[in-house]
């Protein structure tokens, strides 16, 4: 018996790469999964890929498991109502959100224009709201009616979103605000048995591909491919599971055979109290002894 039997999960952007390996991963582990695939591109255009949600329902039926399709934007706010009474029409519950729908339009910072900003932060930020938000709704209703919950919400940040990406700035932005978000999730929904955490995947995916093909395309004849999208399945229906409880609050960063939890925003060195205002003239010094006396940050990918 798998370590997800009987439980219910909404995956989003499931139609194929990580997504796809998800909802199969949570299959096979006995989870009854909700494909979400809106059937966009890469840049999030329309018409690439209809009919993807249902295709990975038909290998999950296949392999014997449970699924069911849902084609929701994401970021629409009564489409994903929908997605949340479907899931509870279709299975009887709902257990886990896995929230990785998103896409990018890579651009120069000084070239960028409000309408993709826009559009990244709706699909990325909106995105991870509104079917959580829902979701959560109908948990705290269980919650106050006596029913026990086991609730998981995970999201998608990425390594853009930690420590920033060049020519990414609308989504690195927005992935940002995912971190955060999770942080903020995990402490106001704990009261009511829910935990959430983030995933900051590191494979191979049609927006990885677009920005950094050689090194995602590296490893693909090699005897174990680290970048393969199927090797972060597991540690998502960990997550998904009721084994999970005790943690919440985390970003993980999973690659290959690997996962490295991230240690986020911390305390640095701070200047000594003078006891008044530092002048301007004195800011430089103080400045110059703190930034000499923290730990180096990880570089901005594709900065040098």
């Amino acid at each position: 018996m798998g370590i997800c039997e009987g439980r219910v999960v909404i995956v989003t952007g499931a139609g194929g790469g990580l997504g796809r390996a998800y909802a199969l991963g949570l299959a096979a582990e006995g989870a009854k999964v909700v494909v979400n695939d809106l059937g966009v591109g890469t840049h999030g255009e329309a018409g690439e890929s209809k009919g993807a949600a249902e295709k990975v329902v038909d290998e999950i039926r296949a392999a014997g498991g449970e699924a069911i399709a849902d084609t929701a934007d994401v970021a629409d706010w009564e489409a994903t109502r929908e997605t949340v009474r479907k899931a509870i029409d279709a299975f009887g519950a709902l257990h886990a959100v896995v929230n990785n729908a998103g896409f990018v339009r890579d651009r120069m910072f000084v070239s960028a224009t409000p309408e993709e900003w826009d559009a990244v932060t709706r699909v990325h930020l909106r995105g991870h709201f509104c079917l959580s938000r829902h979701a959560v709704d109908h948990w705290r209703a269980e919650q106050k009616a006596g029913r026990p919950v086991a609730a998981r919400i995970v999201n998608t940040t990425s390594g853009a979103g930690l420590q920033g990406s060049v020519g990414q700035s609308a989504y690195s932005a927005a992935k940002a605000g995912i971190a955060t978000l999770t942080l903020v999730q995990a402490t106001e929904l704990a009261r009511y048995g829910i935990t959430a955490n983030a995933l900051a995947p590191n494979a191979r995916t049609r927006m990885t591909m677009t920005a950094f093909a050689d090194t995602m395309t590296s490893m693909q004849e090699a005897a174990f491919d680290p970048y393969a999208p199927e090797n972060t399945a597991p540690l998502v229906a960990w997550l998904a599971s009721e084994a999970s409880a005790h943690v919440t609050g985390q970003v993980f960063e999973p690659f290959g055979g690997t996962i490295r939890i991230a240690q986020g925003w911390t305390d640095g060195p701070t200047s000594a109290d003078v006891g008044r205002a530092l002048r301007a003239d004195e800011v430089g010094a103080v400045v110059e002894a703190l930034v000499a006396g923290r730990a180096p940050a990880k570089p901005v990918y594709g900065a040098g």
